[in-house]
């Protein structure tokens, strides 16, 4: 394709993401959902409209937009949220996770599911979205107990989503060795927390005295490729680096605020091409291949979430009018359940294409019914306090 096709894609895409944005100020509709729709009517499964050359980017872009994410994420880790939201954030996180595998798992397996396959089926399930869970929290303009509470678990919620789905392939894998899934997962969360370490304090200690007072918008951006870049390179994840990063900072750096707002300043063009294109991308022919099995995999996904939430919420002892909404926050689903997919097809490939279908549909769902919903919790929540 040639450079003038791609930059004229280009400049529609983005104007495409300002009307979604503008489209959401007016119908008080995510923005994250409108683009994943409009990706959707014009990609593969609508007009066909998006170049392959510009599609072929999304690997890249996502990489750079979720890397973002999970810096400002990061930055929701700090001694003070912690004080005032830590036991919230970790038994939530805890109880949603495993709640979503203690009710998906013996439900398929109720449904004629082989009870391996359920297992593996149900880690999937526990992965959530944190670009569109952050997209939504920023576009609600809503900051309070239930906000800042959501921001710390989508940071954490991930990390023992991969620990259960790592031990969920050891346990049901044992021929293939515990070893190396055990290493392989050891190394992907391990590895990325020590990398978030030795890139965050020399940024900590440079934030902010390049220039003093005021970051540059150059320094953060380095940042953020420095993760990205070096954790692709020793095949660890950018997500928990960047997260690591992130919070490293905000507890470190003398003026970590400004940090983070420079990284707020730009991130949104990056993600208007993200979930465009994800939506783009969407195989929506999937939801046809699920079944009555398929669609009670959703269903108990959800009713997971729900069960998980309201059990943590009274554990963490949050205010009443937050109980119930946690669960129907947490429902988004993307790109680290498809990444889950993918391993797990690799290390079962007589069950590769039951496992892809369903994350895959799943992920549709989710991706297009999650964010109205946490958007809903949120307002919800605001309005009874």
């Amino acid at each position: 394709m040639e450079l003038s096709g791609i930059l004229v894609t280009l400049g529609a895409l983005f104007l495409a993401g300002l009307a979604a944005d503008e489209l959401g100020r007016v119908t008080r509709l995510p923005r994250v959902t409108l683009l994943l729709l409009l990706g959707v009517a014009i990609g593969n499964e609508g007009l066909d409209l998006v170049p392959d050359d510009v599609a072929q980017w999304f690997d890249e872009l996502s990489i750079v937009a979720l890397t973002m994410v999970a810096f400002l994420l990061g930055g929701s880790l700090t001694r003070k949220n912690f004080a005032r939201h830590g036991v919230a954030i970790f038994t939530i996180s805890l109880t949603v996770v495993c709640a979503t595998l203690l009710v998906v798992t013996p439900g398929l397996w109720a449904l004629g599911m082989a009870p391996e396959l359920a297992l593996v089926l149900a880690a999937i399930a526990t992965a959530t979205a944190p670009a569109a869970m952050a997209d939504v929290i920023h576009q609600s303009g809503i900051k309070n107990g239930f906000t800042e509470t959501l921001k710390g678990i989508v940071a954490v919620d991930d990390v023992w989503g991969l620990i259960v789905f790592s031990v969920v392939l050891v346990m049901i894998g044992q021929a293939t060795g515990w070893g190396s899934v055990l290493s392989g997962a050891a190394w992907d969360l391990g590895g990325a927390i020590v990398l978030g370490c030795v890139l965050g304090a020399p940024a900590a200690y440079l934030t902010g005295r390049l220039k003093p007072g005021e970051p540059q918008q150059a320094e953060a951006i380095g940042i953020v490729f420095l993760t990205a870049g070096f954790a692709l390179w020793l095949e660890v994840s950018f997500l928990i680096a960047g997260m690591t990063v992130g919070a490293i900072i905000a507890n470190f750096a003398k003026h970590h605020d400004r940090a983070f707002h420079e990284i707020e300043h730009i991130q949104w063009p990056f993600m208007i091409l993200f979930f465009l294109l994800a939506g783009a991308l969407l195989e929506v022919d999937a939801l046809v291949l699920l079944g009555w099995t398929g669609v009670g995999f959703l269903l108990l996904r959800i009713a997971g979430r729900f069960i998980g939430g309201v059990i943590g919420a009274l554990l963490g002892r949050v205010p009443g009018s937050e109980v119930g909404w946690y669960g129907p926050a947490l429902l988004p689903q993307a790109g680290v359940a498809v990444g889950m997919a993918l391993v797990a097809g690799e290390q079962f490939p007589e069950w590769a294409s039951v496992i892809m279908a369903f994350t895959i549909a799943s992920t549709v769902v989710f991706e297009i019914i999650g964010p109205p919903l946490t958007l809903l919790a949120i307002r919800k929540v605001s309005n009874t306090r």
